[in-house]
């Protein structure tokens, strides 16, 4: 344990949000996300949602400033008619940490398994929302 650091980030998630460098992605996958088969590293926080995920992720997480959009989204199946609620959890967590954050990028569902596939790191959650999955870009640190 450490003073000021979230108990839900474990020491394996802590390790991998150090190691990645500008440009590296991070994926936060729902529990219907096909994590182990896509990850080159794999890091497991069954039983947790992603927005307490993606908040305690954030707090440490610098979103990439040189690209349009550092957060991307699944986007929904053309023709399902899901519309999630989620996404504007997200919003509201990523502005509360990146005020100039303005808005995702919405990814077709198999490009998504594609780019994951190439994340620096992949983390696999219990959350039970559809088209709960989230890539971030991470940035510099600049203070």
């Amino acid at each position: 344990m450490l003073k000021g650091v979230p108990s839900i980030l474990t020491p394996d998630l802590l390790k991998i949000l150090m190691e990645m460098g500008h440009g590296d992605e991070l994926v936060i996958g729902d529990g219907n996300y096909p994590a182990a088969s896509n990850a080159r590293r794999l890091v497991r926080c069954d039983g947790h949602g992603v927005p307490e995920l993606l908040d305690a992720i954030m707090k440490f997480f610098p979103l990439d400033q040189y690209v349009e959009k550092p957060a991307a989204l699944m986007a929904v199946v053309e023709g399902d008619s899901t519309k999630p609620t989620i996404w504007e959890e997200y919003r509201s967590i990523i502005q509360k940490y990146e005020p100039d954050f303005k808005d995702f990028e919405f990814v077709e569902r198999f490009a998504f398994y594609e780019r994951a596939k190439k994340a620096y790191a992949i983390v696999a959650t219990g959350e039970s929302a559809l088209y709960a999955n989230i890539i971030l870009k991470k940035g510099v640190v600049t203070d």
